[in-house]
């Protein structure tokens, strides 16, 4: 299958793929399959078939180095490989009951109100961005 053609599958391999592609594109050639796959500390067959769709993402810390490498937002590779990280998992478990309902909550509001609530937290904690994330 040409490297340029995005298979149908998981979102986390379609937007890996997406991704690489268009770094590499640009003539990166560290974005070839083979040595993005190398320095993501994977296999370049297992990357292959993540980003086809045949095999599961990789485990929490390495979708991070993807990320890393990807100059993407952790989170949202996270979300897409049907994971969480490791940070946000401590964090939640630091005080379950508030921050769950605090998580229930806010399923129910809007985009809009959202960014409110995110806007007046980091001012609360004295930070511009708080808890940012690369395209968050």
């Amino acid at each position: 299958m040409p490297e340029e053609e995005i298979p149908e599958g998981n979102a986390f391999g379609k937007r890996v793929r997406e991704l690489r592609l268009q770094r590499r594109r640009s003539g990166r050639r560290e974005f070839s399959l083979r040595q993005f796959a190398v320095r993501a500390g994977i296999s370049p067959t297992f990357l292959c078939k993540i980003e086809t769709g045949g095999l599961a993402p990789p485990i929490a810390p390495k979708i991070v180095r993807i990320a890393e490498l990807l100059e993407c937002n952790e989170d949202e590779l996270l979300a897409l490989a049907g994971k969480v990280s490791p940070e946000v998992t401590r964090i939640i478990c630091e005080r379950p009951r508030i921050y769950t309902d605090i998580l229930r909550a806010a399923r129910l509001m809007s985009e809009e109100q959202i960014r409110t609530v995110r806007q007046v937290v980091r001012h609360m904690v004295g930070k511009g961005g708080a808890g940012d994330r690369k395209g968050g």
